[in-house]
């Protein structure tokens, strides 16, 4: 097993191999960042995706519908400005906290126990679906470029998050490295297309020019009253998926290189000035060439600008390899922003794993010095998601935005407490700007649960407060075990009789060493052979262990063979029942049982062999004072 982890993975680091997995600004920004870069793929979209859905109920039809596409610009204006100020919040939170400040460790530390706990379950729920949309948008880029391959989105989904996962299991730093172009690529791809339309459109292109017969009523005092806010209030709330993976760097400030917060402010800056360039440059080109989307269509509307902006009149065949180039990167980053998770993810599970809400084995680093398990895990329920989901992000977009909001909006409310408790220089300043984090956060979290409720924000909610309920159960679980280990101490002696019972089903070497190992554990008279003898329909014993009886006095060494008989074809459970009668009968001792174990080399062999003793040892692990002890023999 040890090779083929070796042969797959690459060699196994030791723990002075930690320095191994840092990483510079320029990788930390691949690694930590292309969850909130990637999401302007999809961010423009997904506001006009629920204005078309919403409109109708509004009464919008017409010019008034197109109008209201329009208000996808002043949605991300206001999208931009919140990002502003969660950047200068979570400066903050990294400053104060430089070991790794997400909305697990600040809320644990100022908040207290509910809400650290109702934090890291939103957090891991957000985790999973930024796997799960990611891999998805992925896939609508690549069938937007390339329409044929639409029925077979959820193979390349589910391909792609294997890879993920795998490059993920060979080490943080190789990820990086490796995520770097698709991440850079998409930037300068991103910003050079909205650089080209922006040029179309001030320079006076006539092909860049507004059409005049498209008839636009974008202003507000077109419609008024609950109508004309629902609508806003829902396009603000789809668009707020442009800000999920903020967190991220806040989560990873440890995977820097020294020095480790700093590197993080700044890799934050250049984050938030990159996504925000970008947001900003597609929903206005958008708007000025009057693209529209709806859920139903079949390519994104990144996909429809760039060829508005790249196929005029006159283009040559650079245009369509651009398309393409834009396509790819666009593909290619949103497959690998799942990555942001794949570093996240199980960090977060370990430190919960660590503080017993967790099954302890999510805290144990793997091959790589990487918490393998919670990979694992990761991978697998995005896995389903994306098969029951058919890969279609736009499905699962309603259920992101929740547990990301929740996680700010807990997250800046202990960085108050915490300023307004410990004081310090500044303290005053610091306390505004996490108040006025909190209070943003908080005000479009309302926004999400009254828009979006409904559709699938609801189960999103029941799944978060269901894992609190986890964390808590499991917690309990650990702790109760802890007491009872600490209260069972005082009933325990140092000098109990030892009762040894050796299982034998003939004469041989294994059995020989397992009489052998007994008299070294226990004295003679505490010692002795168990069989049990099979006896058919028409009352005959079972001739081998006749024959048993017979070689006993030569081989037995003076220990005597209790055989039990049975009529029911049955070997384990009357051996079982023997020992827990002695048990009962003898409770001043503890019962050693040895089993020779014939020690099989290959699959098949060992499905030929030890099954008894299998099930046997499985049976007597949960009686008290019972020792199981395996005496290996080789032919």
């Amino acid at each position: 097993m040890g090779n083929i982890k070796s042969f797959l993975l690459g060699k196994r680091y030791s723990d002075d191999n930690t320095h191994q997995t840092k990483v510079s600004k320029r990788v930390g920004l691949a690694v930590f960042s292309s969850d909130a870069l990637s999401s302007v793929a999809y961010a423009t979209q997904s506001i006009m995706d629920t204005i078309s859905l919403a409109a109708p109920a509004a009464g919008l039809s017409g010019a008034l519908l197109l109008g209201a596409f329009a208000w996808s610009w002043y949605a991300a204006l206001g999208i931009v400005g919140l990002l502003i100020i969660l950047l200068v919040s979570y400066n903050q939170t990294i400053r104060a906290y430089p070991s790794g400040g997400g909305a697990y460790l600040v809320a644990r530390d100022n908040l207290g126990l509910g809400f650290s706990q109702s934090a890291g379950a939103s957090l891991l729920v957000d985790y999973i679906l930024t796997v799960a949309v990611s891999v998805s948008a992925g896939v609508s880029a690549l069938t937007s470029a390339f329409p044929s391959l639409d029925p077979h989105r959820v193979l390349f989904a589910s391909l792609v998050i294997l890879f993920v996962a795998y490059v993920n299991l060979i080490g943080v730093k190789e990820s990086g490295l490796f995520f770097s172009i698709p991440t850079y690529g998409f930037v300068i791809s991103i910003l050079s297309l909205v650089a080209m339309g922006g040029y179309r459109v001030f320079s006076g292109d006539p092909y860049a020019a507004e059409d005049p017969s498209v008839r636009v009523i974008p202003e507000f005092n077109q419609f008024t009253g609950f109508a004309a806010i629902w609508l806003f209030a829902r396009a603000y709330a789809a668009g707020c998926t442009a800000l999920t993976g903020i967190e991220a760097i806040s989560d990873g400030i440890q995977n820097f290189k020294p020095p480790a917060a700093e590197n993080a402010v700044k890799t934050m800056r250049w984050m938030t000035l990159l996504l925000g360039a970008m947001f900003l440059g597609i929903t206005y080109l958008a708007n000025h060439f009057h693209l529209t989307h709806r859920p139903d269509y079949s390519e994104t509307l990144l996909s429809t600008l760039a060829k508005r902006i790249l196929f005029v009149p006159g283009s040559s065949d650079f245009a369509y390899y651009y398309y393409l180039i834009v396509q790819g990167f666009t593909m290619a980053i949103l497959f690998l922003a799942a990555n942001t998770a794949y570093a996240d993810f199980p960090r977060l599970a370990a430190l919960l794993a660590k503080d017993k809400y967790l099954p302890r084995q999510f805290s144990q680093q793997g091959h790589r010095l990487v918490f393998s398990n919670g990979i694992i895990i990761l991978s697998v329920v995005a896995f389903i998601l994306v098969w029951v989901f058919n890969a279609r992000e736009h499905r699962l977009l309603d259920l992101y935005a929740f547990g990301v909001f929740l996680g700010f909006c807990i997250s800046q409310g202990a960085m108050v407490v915490r300023w307004s408790r410990l004081k310090g220089p500044f303290w005053r300043l610091k306390l505004t700007l996490n108040a006025l984090g909190f209070t943003a956060t908080c005000l479009v979290l309302l926004v999400i649960l009254a828009t979006k409720f409904t559709h699938g924000v609801w189960a999103v909610t029941v799944l978060i407060f269901g894992l609190v309920h986890v964390f808590r159960t499991i917690h309990k679980h650990y702790e109760d075990t802890a007491q009872k280990l600490l209260n069972s101490t005082g009933g325990l002696s140092l000098h109990r009789k030892n009762r040894v019972i050796v299982l034998v089903s003939g004469i041989h070497s294994g059995v020989v060493s397992a009489l052998n190992y007994a008299k070294t554990i226990a004295p003679h008279d505490q010692i002795e052979a168990l069989t049990v003898d099979l006896i058919d329909e028409k009352g005959i014993h079972n001739p081998e262990v006749e024959k048993l009886k017979d070689d006993w006095h030569r081989y037995g060494e003076g220990i005597p063979l209790v055989t039990i008989e049975n009529r029911y074809r049955q070997i384990v459970d009357p051996i079982v029942v023997a020992i827990k009668k002695m048990r009962e009968t003898e409770p001043e001792c503890t019962i050693s049982v040895v089993i020779p174990e014939f020690v099989a080399h290959g699959f098949i062999e060992k499905l030929l062999h030890n099954q008894t003793a299998f099930w046997i040892k499985l049976k007597l692990l949960v009686e008290p004072q019972v020792i199981v002890i395996s005496v290996p023999y080789h032919l």
